[in-house]
């Protein structure tokens, strides 16, 4: 087993320092990405009282997907950034 590395991770307002094998690092950051991103999702959306609401409706999202787990959910997040990116580099070149 390799050595725990600590990282801090901000979820909502709150920072939360874990240690993590160094392996799962990239993972956990993207992981905390997702997260962050639907708590957004979620503030813009949805009238909340407080952020631990909006993290509530992100855990109820997370529990209730069928057949996706976490890392899926990852790995979609970056195929629909790479998609993105090729949507924008088609939109520059069909405007020359």
């Amino acid at each position: 087993m390799e050595e725990l590395i600590p990282v801090n991770i901000l979820i909502g307002d709150r920072t939360y320092r874990l240690k993590i094998e160094p392996k799962d690092e990239e993972s956990v950051r993207k992981s905390i990405k997702l997260i962050n991103d639907k708590i957004l999702e979620f503030k813009t959306n949805f009238s909340g009282k407080d952020m631990q609401d909006y993290i509530a409706m992100v855990l109820i999202w997370l529990a209730t997907e069928k057949n996706k787990s976490g890392a899926d959910w990852v790995k979609l997040e970056q195929s629909a950034e790479k998609l993105q990116s090729l949507e924008d580099l088609l939109d520059k070149v069909l405007e020359k």
